[in-house]
């Protein structure tokens, strides 16, 4: 027997393993079963170089549970260890056996290489995290009658080393599970870990209690037939073959969807359409991107793109890969190629990860730009639902508008799509001021809006519908994008004054008339949240109408969403509002003639309720005050 103390610097590296290299104990599991196929793979290829003529005919990895003797071990039929190797790859911390098997065996088959998960050295000590001892039993593939070896070690740096029994090559780990860590003993908890993190590893995982294993003898019933014993069968818990390694023309729109399923069994909406990824220069990636229909909280959406490293789950948490735009996507990314730190679960810095970011948003733009060139009708159908990944991408990355201004549309209240240069043509005519600038007119809400957007369309003007969750971070972008172009709300301001071309009308209230009436309507009307203004308009418009400043009102939209370009603190200024006079208005003008205080009163909080009505302001005791007023008005008459 060989005893001695493991080679580290430190005699307390097995507390810093516990307590900082991983953040979650239960990534040992994921860091054993790796280092299993790991050791599978190495003898796939080596069978492939003609280095192994064995059999592999069955390389299942099996995970066993024993509640009662409190372990969880970890067999495989891969490559083994010889006493050396296992002198060198586990009592030396930190040196890499994976990278000296990719040294040694280098060919032009980088695929076959790419299959080796392990880079780092230390995944196996991940173990000492939920373990008070663990044991490694292993014989190497190299030669039949070499002898296997029995390795043992309580956490501390001192280990043994003995010969063992074992008679097949590969190695089995054996977990003692600690006392503080026994909810690892839970059959659910871990197979909950194993679908996690090993459901499309590349080799089979067989999962089960230790009964599974055991062959049950056959026995006799009393008519002499043999007894048949209801036994727990071993799981084969994940697939070894999932979709994102295919090719494309292989598969059917039905295989996408029932993947897509697969990855959010709680989803019940189909995806709109996919990119399949499939890249192998300068650097290694595959996946599947799915476009979701997008719910009203864009954080809910994030999250759901999960990164891979040769089949093995990394994360979910794909920030620095993909841009922050593309996490509301859908889907998987395999990469070999993603620097991770020493525990799998941070990226490092490394030009590849911009690389492939680069990548992921050209693959998006290309497929985008497809479906609108060959099916725009198609396109337009899904817009409402994919917009949202378009403006997004517009406002938080400048390279991405280049691309998306050839397929970004703009919608109208009638329900008619336009390209930003279709939508400038169509317009430039009637919604041009003095001064040369398009005026973009715009509505959020069609309903609420509604009597001002009549108003602007009888005067010939179009109205685009941006009603999304994001548009006004969208409109500032696009201001800044689009030469001489401004967007305005319809109720930012009085028709006659949205765009400003003629001259005004004259007013039939003199000055003193106006400071008469203005003075009456400041008694009844909240001075601080609203501006009194009189403005000379066709006899047709309403006599009283409550508008918000453009700009305001966006930077507090914005401020509400996050950002607003340092305009913030907007978010928490209170409300104000213009209150527009018609001094054109027949109703006014009595208004102003009428001698009775009372009833001049009364016609003024009509007519304010009125405009706030139209602006949906109007709520709560308010509005049962006006509904009541209003019906015994109707009495009276």
């Amino acid at each position: 027997m060989q005893k001695g103390k493991i080679n580290v610097q430190t005699e307390n590296i097995f507390p810093i393993i516990k307590k900082f290299l991983y953040s979650e104990h239960e990534i040992f599991l994921r860091e054993l079963i790796s280092n299993a196929v790991d050791a599978t793979q190495k003898l796939k290829t080596l069978a492939a170089l003609g280095k192994f003529s064995g059999d592999i005919s069955d390389l299942t990895i099996q995970v066993t549970l024993d509640k009662e003797n409190k372990t969880i071990s970890v067999k495989d039929k891969g490559i083994g260890m010889t006493n050396a190797e296992v002198d060198k790859y586990i009592n030396q911390i930190a040196f890499s056996s994976a990278e000296e098997f990719i040294k040694k065996f280098k060919t032009k088959s980088e695929s076959e290489m790419n299959a080796i998960i392990g880079h780092f050295g230390l995944g196996f000590y991940s173990s000492f995290m939920v373990s008070e001892k663990v044991e490694i039993i292993t014989k190497s593939y190299q030669k039949k009658d070499a002898g296997a070896v029995h390795w043992e070690c309580d956490g501390s740096p001192d280990y043994t080393m003995d010969e063992s029994d074992k008679k097949e090559r590969g190695t089995e780990v054996i977990l003692h599970v600690a006392e503080d860590s026994k909810d690892y003993l839970e059959e659910q908890t871990l197979l909950g870990i194993l679908k996690k993190y090993c459901k499309f590893l590349p080799v089979p995982i067989q999962f089960g209690t230790e009964k599974s294993w055991e062959t049950v003898e056959g026995e006799k019933d009393e008519k002499g037939n043999d007894k048949q014993a209801e036994v727990e069968k071993p799981r084969i818990i994940n697939n070894t073959n999932p979709i994102w390694k295919k090719k494309p023309v292989d598969l059917k729109d039905e295989d996408y969807k029932s993947f897509y399923h697969k990855l959010y069994p709680y989803s019940f909406d189909e995806p709109l359409f996919w990119i399949h990824l499939n890249v192998d220069y300068p650097f290694n990636l595959t996946g599947i991107l799915y476009f979701p229909k997008v719910k009203r909280n864009l954080e809910v959406q994030k999250d759901k793109i999960q990164l891979y490293c040769n089949q093995v789950f990394v994360t979910d948490s794909v920030e620095g890969i993909v841009p922050d735009f593309l996490t509301l996507l859908h889907g998987v990314i395999d990469s070999p190629d993603i620097p991770l730190n020493v525990s799998r679960s941070y990226l490092q810095s490394d030009p590849n990860v911009k690389k492939i970011s680069n990548h992921i948003t050209k693959k998006v733009a290309d497929k985008l730009e497809s479906l609108f060139k060959d099916g725009r009708p198609e396109f337009e159908s899904k817009w409402d639902d994919i917009k949202v990944f378009i403006e997004y991408g517009i406002i938080s990355q400048p390279e991405f508008y280049d691309r998306a201004k050839k397929f970004c549309l703009l919608k109208n209240v009638d329900n008619k799509y336009f390209t930003f240069e279709e939508y400038e043509n169509l317009v430039k005519p009637a919604q041009q001021d003095k001064d040369g600038q398009l005026i973009y007119l715009y509505a959020t809400n069609q309903h609420e809006q509604y009597s001002f957007i009549e108003s602007v369309k009888a005067r010939g003007y179009d109205v685009l519908m941006m009603d999304g969750i994001l548009e006004a971070h969208f409109i500032n972008t696009l201001e800044q994008k689009l030469e001489k172009i401004r967007f305005t709300r319809v109720d930012s301001d009085v028709v006659d004054k949205l765009i400003k071309k003629e001259d005004a009308l004259p007013s039939k209230l003199n000055e003193d008339q106006q400071k008469t009436l203005k003075e009456i309507m400041e008694k009844q009307i909240d001075g601080k949240k609203f501006s009194i203004a009189f403005e000379s308009l066709s006899e047709t418009e309403l006599p009283l109408m409550i508008t918000q400043n453009e700009f305001m009102r966006r930077m507090k939209d914005m401020s509400a969403l996050g950002g607003g370009g340092g305009y913030g603190f907007m978010g928490e200024m209170p409300e104000n509002y213009n209150l527009i006079v018609n001094s054109n208005n027949p109703v006014i003008g009595k208004l102003i003639a009428e001698d009775d205080g009372d009833r001049q009163t009364a016609t003024i909080r009509q007519l304010f309720d009125l405009a706030l009505l139209a602006q949906n302001m109007l709520k709560g005791k308010d509005l049962a005050e006006f509904i009541r007023r209003s019906a015994e008005k109707m009495g009276n008459e």
